[in-house]
Formats: C-alpha cells, structure tokens, sequence
C-alpha cells in the first residue's frame, strides 16, 4: 500500500506534467448548465484550453456527457426519464445538438472533432477493442479531437457502461492515456459530504483505488447527472489499473487545464501505484487466453528481444492455431519456446496469407490492411 509520505510527495505536477495523453471528461451539469440547455460558452473555453494543451504536443480525448440532458430540454422533459426508449430517444435528439456544438467551438481554434459513439460490447469483445484502439490512435496521429459518448441510441441495461466516469476509465485504459481528468460541478474528493458537513475537508492527493475512499463519496448530486463522486473514486480505481493517475476538479474553475499541466494543485489526484508498463503487461499476461502462436525467424527474434520492434510478418515462418483478430497468441523461437505474445492484428487464415511477406505486400495478398504489423509493440509483452 502506498504510505502517506510517498502520496503527500506526488504532486498534480507528477500527474500531469509529464503526461502526453489526456482523456478528460466533461459531466452533463457543466455542459447544459444544470440542464439548461448546452452551454456553447463553456464548451468554448474547454476548446480553447485544450487547443493551448495541443500546442505542447499533448493529445487530448474528450468523453463529454450531455446528449440526455439536451435531449430532454429540447424535449421539453424536467426530469430524467427511467423507461430505457425514452432515454435513448432522448439521446438521439441531444447528440446531434451536442456534436454540432463541438465542432463549432473547436474549429473556432483550427481543431477538428471526430464523433466517437461506444457501448460496452466494443470495450469487451477482443476485436472491436482493437478496433476501437486503432480508430481513436489513428485519430489522435491526426491531431484531431475525439468527443466520445455512450452510444445511448442503441444500448440496453445488459451492455450499458452505465455511466460516463466509467466510461472515461475505459477509455483511458483504451489508449493507454497517462491521465485522465474528470471536470465535475463540485471541487474534488471531501472527507465527507460538504453540503451536509461543513468541517468536510477537501483531500488533495489519496491512493487510487483505497477502499475508504468509497464510503467517503456520496451519490449523485443532482436530477441531470446519473453520476456522483463514487462513480469518479470507482473510475479513479479502473483507471489506475493501466498506470494512469486521476484528478477530479471543479470544471468551472478558470484555466484549470492549463493549470493542472502547469503543476498547480487544483482538485483530488487520485495516484496510481503501478507502473504504466506493469501494467499492461499484467493485462495482457493474466487476463486472457492464448489462442495460436508464431513461430519467428532470427531476424524476428532480434527485433523483439533486442531491438524494441513490433512484429512485422516478413519475420513469421509457421502459424499454429485457430485465432481471430483481436484474440493472444504466442511468438515462438524456432526450438518452439514462447519469447513474447500479443494481440494478433490479423486472423490465423489472414495471417498464414501474409507470413514472410513485406508489410507493402499484404493490401495486394488480402485485398484490404488492418495495421502494417502482425502485432504491435504496444500490445506485446516479452517472456520472463
């Protein structure tokens, strides 16, 4: 466990000045202004700080809740309806207000947007989430901004996220972001509930996924959001499991995303106590099956073991098993030792297709191309 001393010598400085890839996500109250409808102002200074972050080569997503709460203004509904088609019409008509919004304010500052709409079957099911990770990368490589939401229109209970916060830590986990910020209407993370408690004490720096953390937080605070500040302690824990440190602050202070990066202390930094790397290798060891493996040849070897390269297919001499795209196979040396695995880019009959050949070839060997690499250095682990 993390001891006091080391939380109280890591500071927002450590979490977000060095972090290159943010998610940050934005609650329904600060985007319809308690759900007044969508706060177009408040969206523009969000743009136009996340346009300053971008000038210092940080990549920004942004999971922006919202489109239920403009849907049942323009819908003339007060409350939050319950009735899972009433939400999703809801969502329908919100979203469309909400990504016109964006686009606006952040082309205002040269930035383009890209709507990103997920549920949790693209999060759970192994190919869609190479899918997704690639779209949203790819995304970023172009600096564009990706505004991600629960694609509400089409969910029911049993593959709903749920909520936003949760959704965010998916996502951070997604990408491998190296933080991840939650703009919420209150100021962080209090001992107890200040709206009830006034001795509450606000806590700067806590232990990501601390069990007492949880009975500190309180429910949702108001009738737009679904959320509250355990659903961000409970994201601050997911988050943390691919290394990434949370802050949760008030969104509505001025300049705080500048400030955040500049290394003022502003909100609660949820720390994560394992290493980014740890990680996900943990991840990818522990939690999922092997389904085939690769057989490489020297050259192969030398560029994974030695050289920190993905694995191309020039360098596979045999493929063993059945696998889809998505699934964990084994890299094999040529006495058949495991040296490395990963997720697979391509199918098992995709890939004995494309083995020995050069990246140029495979559009022209199987008429389209996923990812030039077999499998990337970013979704392998080495053995031992």
């Amino acid at each position: 466990m993390l001891n006091e001393a080391k939380i109280d010598a890591m500071t927002h400085k450590a979490v977000l000045v060095s972090a290159q890839r943010l998610v940050i996500k934005v609650g329904s109250s600060l985007v319809t202004d308690e759900g007044r409808g969508i706060d177009a102002r408040a969206i523009a200074t969000w743009a136009e700080e996340i346009a300053a972050l971008r000038k210092l080569g940080r990549e920004i997503l942004v999971v922006s809740s919202g489109a239920v709460a403009e849907g049942m203004k323009r819908l003339g509904w007060p409350n939050r309806p319950h009735a899972m088609q009433d939400l999703q019409a809801a969502a329908a008509v919100g979203q469309m207000g909400l990504a016109q919004v964006y686009e606006t304010e952040f082309r205002r500052f040269g930035l383009q947007t890209a709507q990103i709409l997920l549920t949790h079957d693209d999060l759970a099911d192994r190919t869609r989430y190479l899918n997704a990770r690639s779209s949203l990368c790819r995304l970023l490589e172009l600096a564009v901004i990706p505004i991600i939401n629960e694609n509400d229109t089409v969910v029911t209970d049993e593959i709903k996220v749920g909520d936003n916060d949760t959704l965010a830590a998916l996502v951070t986990n997604l990408v491998e972001a190296d933080a991840l910020v939650i703009l919420t209407d209150q100021a962080g993370l209090y001992t107890a509930d200040p709206r009830t408690q006034p001795d509450a004490r606000l806590l700067a720096r806590v232990k990501a996924g601390d069990a007492s953390l949880e009975a500190m937080a309180g429910g949702a605070g108001t009738l737009i959001a679904k959320g509250g500040m355990l659903t961000k302690v409970l994201a601050a824990r997911r988050a943390a499991s691919s290394g990434a440190h949370t802050v949760v602050a008030n969104g509505r202070e001025p300049r705080l995303l500048q400030r955040l990066a500049a290394g003022e202390e502003i909100g609660t930094s949820f720390i994560a106590d394992t290493p980014k790397r740890t990680a996900r290798k943990q991840w990818i060891a522990d939690q999922l099956q092997l389904r085939g493996a690769l057989v490489l040849d020297e050259g192969a070897l030398k560029a994974l073991l030695h050289e920190g390269k993905s694995l191309l297919p020039i360098g596979v001499k045999t493929v063993q098993g059945e696998f889809a795209r998505g699934d964990v196979v084994a890299c094999l040396n040529p006495t058949g030792v495991e040296v490395a695995r990963g997720l697979i880019n391509y199918a098992s009959s995709e890939a004995r297709r494309i083995i020995g050949k050069p990246s140029s070839d495979i559009e022209s060997l199987l008429g389209f191309i996923e990812e030039p690499e077999l499998i990337h250095r970013s979704n392998m682990i080495l053995s031992g």
